[in-house]
């Protein structure tokens, strides 16, 4: 069956026997990559297969208590959940639960197409409409699993029996409204976008794959672990949980060999652990589901997806043999306003040397984030929803001086 890129005709294009496109899924280019996938931490069930080693998040947090309890609140811990009506932030009250593709009152008389979203029970559908009143044809999926922590929106999956499948409609956090899922083409009701293994390990701890191709789809969905896991990026927690199983206390200064602790390893291998996601297109398992960005990247790259190479070209970093990602950020807490994140810059330089200090005066001080690491627009994330596009917009982590960037 042919790719459809027109509004669809026929529902027959919409049935649960069509083909898989030849194109991957763009998951992993939703609002964001996230988290490192070291490797996969335990299924929260003990009777699903879960890698040896691994105990799950509960096993940490009966010593990590503070860190635990933040860490539930972060992006990188939401970047995959189940379905509930806590963690689905779209819209499905009446009024607002409604995405018109196509009129079917258009003037090129194709037929229209709609989607619903719609709660039954404690499950949350989506369903495609097209045709012209009364002969009405509709395909019906449900939300299986909810991706994106919703900052910049969410994107839904459902399963076909141990296939995993995008769905066609998104929320965008931005103006909250339904959008097309990025890349899909407008005016088609397309259920067959597949997700590979590559999308998967970013956006969750876990889940195992029934083939090594990388561009399958297939897998067993008992083994699903949402979100990042502890054991994502500390490794596996089992001989470190036996070590100080009844000790009275898990704090040292001496380096435990049970369990990778960031503190205690070189900047590189450091910045390594958060480069296996946010390093876009230079993490080679992504090679074939990125689509490549064009020539001028080089000068300017892309900011989807590349925040630890961007980081790299920033004369801060190459000056600065201890800087690592965590010296902003710190990963066990939810994300801070841009603007706090000045006071990190000020332990190294000093407001006054700032070239625009004189003109405006100390309030630079409170926010040198959105001059030095402005938003934009990325060209990776988009969405052709109705006639508009979307972009998604992330935070430029090549620090330097750009001209005129958001100055009064």
């Amino acid at each position: 069956m042919q790719k459809m890129d027109r509004p669809v005709k026929t529902i027959a294009a919409m049935s649960k026997g069509v083909p898989l496109l030849g194109r991957s899924a763009l998951l992993c280019l939703v609002f964001g990559l996230i988290a490192p996938p070291t490797g996969p931490a335990a299924a929260q069930n003990p009777s699903q297969p879960s890698p040896s080693g691994y105990v799950g998040d509960a096993a940490c947090a009966s010593c990590h208590k503070n860190e635990s309890a933040s860490y539930q609140r972060t992006a990188h811990h939401l970047t995959s959940q189940l379905p509930t009506a806590q963690s689905i932030h779209g819209i499905f009250r009446a009024g607002s639960n409604v995405l018109t593709i196509v009129d079917p009152a258009n003037a090129d008389g194709e037929p229209g197409l709609t989607f619903k979203m719609e709660t039954r029970g404690n499950r949350f559908f989506e369903t495609a409409v097209t045709g012209f009143p009364p002969n009405f044809q509709q395909r019906t999926e449900s939300i299986d699993i909810v991706t994106g922590s919703g900052k910049r929106g969410q994107t839904y999956l459902h399963w076909q029996n141990d296939q995993l499948f995008e769905l066609p409609v998104s929320f965008w956090t931005d103006g909250q409204q339904w959008i097309n899922s990025p890349g899909y083409h407008n005016g088609t009701a397309d259920f067959s976008r597949p997700i590979n293994p590559a999308c998967l390990g970013c956006h969750s701890t876990f889940i195992q794959a029934l083939s090594d191709d990388p561009a399958t789809n297939r897998f067993q969905p008992d083994t699903f672990v949402p979100g990042i896991s502890c054991e994502t990026c500390h490794g596996a927690g089992a001989s470190h949980v036996a070590k100080h199983t009844g000790k009275p206390s898990i704090q040292s200064k001496v380096p435990d060999d049970t369990i990778l602790n960031p503190a205690h390893v070189s900047r590189d291998r450091q910045v390594d652990q958060c480069a296996r996601c946010h390093n876009g297109l230079q993490r080679n398992p992504l090679s074939v589901t990125f689509k490549p960005p064009p020539a001028p990247a080089a000068e300017h790259p892309d900011v989807h997806g590349n925040q630890v190479g961007l980081l790299e070209r920033s004369r801060c970093f190459l000056s600065s043999p201890s800087m690592t990602c965590s010296t902003c950020h710190n990963t066990h807490a939810p994300e801070q306003t841009a603007a706090s994140y000045s006071a990190k810059c000020l332990t190294c330089h000093q407001w006054q040397s700032c070239g625009v200090a004189k003109r405006l005066g100390h309030t630079i001080a409170s926010n040198c984030i959105d001059c030095h690491m402005p938003v934009e627009p990325t060209t990776v994330i988009v969405s052709e929803t109705a006639g508009k596009q979307v972009h998604a917009t992330m935070r430029n982590h090549w620090i330097k001086i750009y001209p005129g960037a958001h100055l009064p």
